[in-house]
C-alpha cells in the first residue's frame, strides 16, 4: 500500500508539472516576454491537404487583431519563429512591417508539413534590445532557385531573395503598393522585367522545373505571357492558361478572371507537363522540356505583353507536389486558410497553457480557499500513509499469529513468555489485532483457574470473558477508524470549499467589471479562470481521498471481521480446553 500511495502522488506531481512548470521549459527565451500560437492547418478544418508537403516557405499576416504591435519593435526585428518542439527557430524573413496601420507580412520555412494535420509554431516578440532575426536567403530551400517579392522602391532593379542571386536587369514599370501580399510588379503591355542568364537558371532537357505566381489581369483579351524562358512560355490565353514547351502547347480548363488574383503555377517533372490554376490542377499532359537557357523574362515574353499585375513569383529545378502548391494558394490568398495565428499572447509567467497568468489573478479570498483545499489534500494524504502503514503491519502481525495459533492445537497459552518466540517475530507479534485478543482470552481464562482450579466454567464466567474480549476488539476497530474522518471530510468538503471560493471569485469578477462599465471577455475571462482554480483545488482535494478511502475502508473491513470472528472461536476454544483439562469429581462414600 505504501508503494501505492507513493505511485499517487508521483502521478499527482506529474500532472501538476505540465501545469506550474512545463511553461518555464518550453519557453524559447526568457529574453522574449510574449508569445502567440502559429497555426499551420493542412487538416480539412482548414486547408485540406492529402500526402507530404515537405519543406514549404509559409505566409503568416499579422495585423491589430491578431498582433500587439505596441509591444514590439516598430521594424520587427525582435520577431523570431520557433517550431513546435519549442527549442527550434525557423528561417524567416520580413517582407512588411508597418507598425504605424498594424500590418505586417512574414515569410517563414517550415520544414516537413504533412496533410492531415495542425502544426504549431510559436512567434515570439517584445525583446526590445533583439538584434534583427531574418534571413531571407536561408528561408528558401536549395531547389528554390530564384524568388521575387517586388518588394523594391520605383525604378529600382528586382531583387532575388534566394542565394543564387538572380537579380533583374531593370525593375517592375510600374508598382502597386498593395497586391495580393505586399507590394506587387504592374505591367501595361510593355517593360517586361529580363534577368540575365546564369547557371543556376539553367536547365538540361528534361529536367524538372517549377514555376509559380500570383496574377492579376487588366484584360483577358489575346496571349500575355507571365514567364519566359527560351522555349518555354507560360502565361494566359483570352482568359485560360496555357503554356509553350518547345512545339508542345498546353491548354489549361480553368479561366483566370480579370480583376482578380489567382495563383498560376507550371510543373515539369520529365515525364508531364502540369498547369495548376489555385492549387488545383488545370492541365496535364505527357512530355518534357526541352533545354532551358539564357535570359528569363517576366511580365511578357516573345511578343506576349501583359496588362496586369504579378506578385511572388518563384522559380524550382524541382517537381513541387500538388500539395505544397494547394497549400502556397491557400495560405498566400484571400482565404488565408492555412495559417491562423492565436488572438491572445502568452507570457513566460503563463505555465503550460496559461495556468500561471490565470494563477496571478486569483484575489485573496480565492487564494485562501485553494491553500486550505491543499492543506486539506496533504493531511489526508498524511493520513492515507499513516493509515496504510498501520494497517499492513496489522496484517502482516496477523498472519505470523495465525501461524502460531494453529501449532498450539489444543494447548492454547500465552506468547509472552514462550522461549520458541524470537525478538523479531515477538516484534512482528506485538502489531497484532487477534494476538492482542488471544492475550486478553488466555489471561481472563488463568484469572478464573487461580479462583477457581480446573473446573468447567460457568455461563456467567463465560459471558465475562466475552464482555471483555468484545472490549478489546472494539478497542481495535477504533485504532483502525482514527484519523480516517479526515478522508471523509476531504471528499465531502473539499468540492463544496472549492465551489464556495469560486462562486466568491465570480461575484468578485463580475462586481469588478460593473464598476469599469466595460464588459469584454478579455476582462471576465482571467478573473472567471482564477475562480475556477478553487474547484480544481477542491476537486484535487477530495478525488484522490476517496480512492483512498475506498480503498483502506476494504482492508479495515478485512481486519474486523477476521477480529470478530476470531474472538468468537477463541472463546469456544478456551471454554472447550477448561473443560477438558478439569479434575474429575472424587467418588462418594458408601455408609
Amino acid at each position: 500500500m505504501g508503494r501505492l500511495i507513493l505511485t499517487w502522488l508521483i502521478a499527482l506531481c506529474a500532472m501538476a508539472t505540465p501545469a506550474f512548470a512545463a511553461e518555464g521549459a518550453g519557453w524559447w527565451d526568457k529574453e522574449w516576454p510574449y508569445r502567440r500560437a502559429v497555426t499551420i492547418d493542412t487538416s480539412p478544418s482548414g486547408v485540406n491537404v492529402a500526402g507530404p508537403v515537405g519543406r514549404t516557405i509559409v505566409l503568416v499576416r499579422l495585423h491589430s487583431g491578431n498582433f500587439t504591435f505596441p509591444d514590439s519593435l516598430d521594424n520587427g526585428a525582435d520577431l523570431r519563429v520557433v517550431d513546435s518542439d519549442g527549442k527550434t527557430p525557423l528561417p524567416f524573413h520580413i517582407e512588411r512591417f508597418d507598425a504605424q496601420n498594424g500590418l505586417a507580412v512574414l515569410w517563414v520555412s517550415v520544414p516537413n508539413v504533412n496533410g492531415g494535420e495542425q502544426r504549431q509554431l510559436w512567434l515570439y516578440f517584445g525583446n526590445k534590445s533583439a538584434p534583427a532575426g531574418s534571413d531571407v536567403a536561408g528561408t528558401y530551400d536549395p531547389d528554390t532557385v530564384a524568388a521575387y517579392h517586388f518588394g523594391e522602391a520605383a525604378a529600382q532593379p528586382l531583387k532575388d531573395l534566394t542565394a543564387n542571386r538572380n537579380n533583374g536587369q531593370n525593375g517592375a514599370p510600374g508598382l502597386v503598393e498593395n497586391g495580393i501580399i505586399a507590394r506587387s510588379a504592374k505591367f501595361a503591355g510593355q517593360g517586361e522585367i529580363v534577368i540575365p542568364a546564369s547557371a543556376s537558371l539553367t536547365f538540361a532537357a528534361g529536367a524538372p522545373v517549377t514555376f509559380s505566381s500570383w496574377v492579376k489581369l487588366d484584360q483577358a483579351g489575346g496571349e500575355q505571357a507571365v514567364f519566359g524562358h527560351g522555349p518555354l512560355v507560360v502565361g494566359v490565353a483570352d482568359g485560360v492558361p496555357f503554356a509553350l514547351a518547345g512545339e508542345q502547347r498546353l491548354q489549361g480548363s480553368g479561366q483566370v478572371k480579370p480583376g482578380e488574383w489567382t495563383h498560376l503555377a507550371f510543373v515539369a517533372d520529365g515525364q508531364n507537363l502540369r498547369l495548376y490554376l489555385n492549387g488545383v490542377e488545370a492541365a496535364v499532359a505527357p512530355g518534357a522540356l526541352p533545354a532551358l537557357a539564357g535570359q528569363v523574362t517576366l511580365g511578357g515574353a516573345a511578343g506576349r505583353n501583359l496588362f496586369g499585375e504579378l506578385d511572388e513569383i518563384r522559380i524550382a529545378k524541382t517537381a513541387r507536389p500538388a500539395s505544397m502548391l494547394l497549400a502556397s494558394a491557400q495560405a498566400e490568398g484571400p482565404s488565408g486558410k492555412l495559417v491562423k495565428v492565436a488572438e491572445t499572447p502568452e507570457h513566460p509567467s503563463e505555465g503550460g497553457g496559461n495556468f500561471f497568468y490565470v494563477l496571478g489573478k486569483v484575489e485573496s479570498v480565492d487564494a485562501f480557499i485553494i491553500g486550505l483545499c491543499l492543506a486539506l489534500l496533504a493531511l489526508s494524504m498524511g493520513v492515507t500513509v499513516m493509515k496504510a502503514r498501520y494497517i499492513n503491519a496489522a496484517l502482516k502481525g496477523d498472519r505470523a499469529f495465525s501461524r502460531r495459533y494453529v501449532a498450539m492445537h489444543e494447548q492454547l497459552a500465552s506468547l509472552k513468555d514462550n522461549p520458541d518466540v524470537g525478538e523479531p517475530e515477538r516484534a512482528v507479534l506485538s502489531r497484532s489485532p487477534l494476538a492482542r485478543i488471544f492475550e486478553m482470552g488466555v489471561d481472563e481464562l488463568g484469572i478464573r483457574r487461580q479462583e477457581r482450579g480446573l473446573v468447567p466454567l460457568s455461563g456467567a464466567s463465560v459471558e465475562a470473558m466475552r464482555s471483555a474480549i468484545d472490549a478489546i476488539v472494539v478497542n481495535e476497530n477504533q485504532k483502525l477508524d482514527k484519523w480516517m474522518v479526515v478522508l471523509s471530510i476531504a471528499i465531502s468538503g473539499g468540492p463544496f470549499i472549492g465551489l464556495f471560493g469560486t462562486v466568491i471569485g465570480v461575484m468578485n469578477t463580475f462586481a469588478g467589471v460593473a464598476r469599469a462599465g466595460d464588459v469584454n471577455v478579455t476582462a471576465i475571462a482571467p478573473g472567471i479562470a482564477a475562480a475556477l482554480m478553487a474547484t480544481v483545488a477542491g476537486l484535487l482535494a477530495a478525488i484522490p481521498s476517496l480512492f483512498a478511502n475506498n480503498y483502506l475502508a476494504g482492508r479495515i473491513q478485512k481486519l474486523s471481521d477476521d477480529m470478530r470472528v476470531f474472538a468468537d472461536r477463541l472463546i469456544t476454544r478456551l471454554a472447550e480446553m477448561q473443560e477438558t483439562q478439569a479434575s474429575p469429581p472424587a467418588p462418594r462414600k458408601v455408609a
